[in-house]
């Protein structure tokens, strides 16, 4: 088998499973807690998922995982710059990140705040790149979006996209 950038997997009791990361850029934490609670319900699921701040992500991070979740807090209604960044710094590698599943989770400081223009520009990003984008069809339809600090219903969508992100990428990759 070929363990190459094709496949994008490890080996793990003889059996080959899929990799999912989740990565973000916080300031007040919020985001991080979002991040943090997306990366748990995929690990629930199975999918072994690591959990980065954008600092720490690299592209070579992004090539290496079969499913990737971004979030940032809304930047007048666009994603943060350090996750713009990682987006510019990957389009050398455009076509590379075609066929993994995507994901996008956002915060504000008020409603109306930009949540989704800013995960529909994680989105879009992820579509230039040839990913498939995990919707839903109940709640947070583009991804969970969080209001100041997470509350009950905003883990609830949190743990949902990570489930749904998590079965995805079974059905793809495993």
């Amino acid at each position: 088998m070929d363990f190459s950038l094709k496949y994008r997997c490890f080996a793990l009791k003889g059996r080959i499973m899929a990799k999912g990361l989740v990565v973000y850029f916080s300031k007040s934490g919020n985001t991080k807690l979002m991040a943090e609670m997306i990366a748990k319900s995929m690990n629930d699921s199975g999918l072994a998922t690591e959990c980065k701040p954008v600092e720490k992500a690299k592209v070579a991070d992004l090539l290496a995982a079969d499913a990737i979740v971004m979030g940032s807090p809304t930047y007048y209604g666009q994603m943060a710059p350090p996750l713009m960044q990682l987006f510019t710094d990957s389009v050398s590698r455009h076509g590379a990140l075609a066929g993994k599943v995507g994901g996008a989770f956002s915060s504000s400081a008020n409603i109306g705040g930009g949540n989704e223009t800013t995960i529909m520009g994680i989105l879009e990003a992820m579509l230039i790149h040839g990913m498939i984008i995990q919707g839903d069809a109940q709640g947070d339809h583009y991804g969970p979006v969080s209001i100041g600090r997470p509350d009950e219903r905003v883990t609830a969508q949190c743990q949902r996209l990570g489930r749904k992100i998590a079965e995805l990428t079974a059905k793809l990759f495993d």
